[in-house]
């Protein structure tokens, strides 16, 4: 009993080793190439085919897995940022500024799954940080430190959608990758109703 235990729990750490695996090497494969096969990846990752089929049964599948694991990266990154200030300008600021070290690594990938994953999926898996940044919205507003004419949950989604086209336009060559953090942060307070200048010395005292 004591040997197929063994045998059982070694089987599954290498299964789990193989998953990691095929998961890094997927990532790196399809940031360098958006089309990258499921047999491409199978190579770069030194496993059969069948072997990353048994882990991910299609390639949308596979990306949607790295979409999970981004979006974690983002929330994580987000709640670490806003436990450093009070102030719901400053939190929104920082908030932006440590999501985008983690959305540039994955904006690539992002823009990949916005045609491979639905609309309605990436809303779904982005739900817990749009509630976060719900929160830190209503706070500003309740506190006079936004205007907007549009209520706190409709407020993120503009922000949502401001920082996809941030990514989109550095993906097309319009926006420098190094300027887009402070560029989105900027927009993303802009939108919430602070005024231009007051923003931009905000999101520079929130990068030192």
């Amino acid at each position: 009993m004591t040997a197929m235990t063994t045998g059982n729990t070694g089987a599954s750490a290498r299964a789990d080793a193989n998953r990691r695996r095929i998961l890094d090497v997927a990532l790196t494969e399809l940031l360098h190439d958006p089309d990258a096969s499921m047999d491409q990846i199978a190579r770069a990752a030194g496993v059969v085919r069948r072997t990353v089929y048994g882990h991910f049964p299609s390639r949308e599948a596979l990306i949607g897995t790295l979409v999970d694991g981004a979006v974690d990266a983002l929330t994580a990154a987000d709640a670490a940022a806003r436990r450093e200030t009070a102030d719901p300008a400053e939190a929104v600021a920082r908030s932006v500024l440590a999501i985008w070290e983690i959305a540039d690594r994955y904006r690539l990938l992002i823009g990949l799954a916005q045609r491979t994953v639905t609309v309605q999926g990436i809303r779904d898996r982005l739900a817990p940080l749009r509630e976060n940044k719900v929160a830190v919205l209503q706070r500003g507003l309740d506190e006079g430190v936004f205007t907007s004419p549009l209520p706190a949950p409709a407020l993120a989604y503009v922000h949502e959608q401001l920082l996809f086209a941030v990514m989109e336009a550095v993906n097309d060559g319009l926006l420098d990758a190094k300027e887009a953090g402070h560029a989105a942060a900027v927009s993303v307070l802009t939108a919430a109703g602070v005024p231009a200048s007051e923003a931009t010395a905000l999101v520079a005292g929130s990068s030192r």
